[in-house]
């Protein structure tokens, strides 16, 4: 399986702050792109859309969670079996959250 993305997505728009000169794009976390292949991962699709400009997500949100839960699936782990109670709250790599991908399953 081979995963490539970036550690966050960026804004459309530009930022200036404090009068400086150099105009950059600011970090964005709700929407960013990330792209799968081969390992159970079914080709040729894409599962998510944002706005016109890229800013809000308009089509089937993935969280964090869910992108984690959907690859421990690939690899043969359950997420969810993974779970563990500390001090009272249970916890695991997908936080208590996380579901698979069906789009993304071959």
């Amino acid at each position: 399986m081979v995963i490539w993305g970036g550690e966050f997505g960026r804004t459309p728009m530009n930022e200036g702050r404090g009068g400086s000169k150099f105009l950059g794009r600011d970090h964005h976390a709700r929407a960013f792109t990330m792209w799968l292949a081969g390992g159970g991962i079914q080709p040729g699709v894409t599962v998510g859309k944002t706005d016109d400009v890229g800013y809000n997500i308009v089509e089937d949100p993935v969280s964090v969670h869910d992108l984690h839960a959907t690859v421990l699936h690939l690899m043969g782990l359950d997420h969810k079996r993974l779970t563990y109670r500390f001090q009272g709250r249970d916890f695991r790599l997908t936080d208590v959250e996380g579901e698979l991908v069906g789009k993304l399953l071959a």
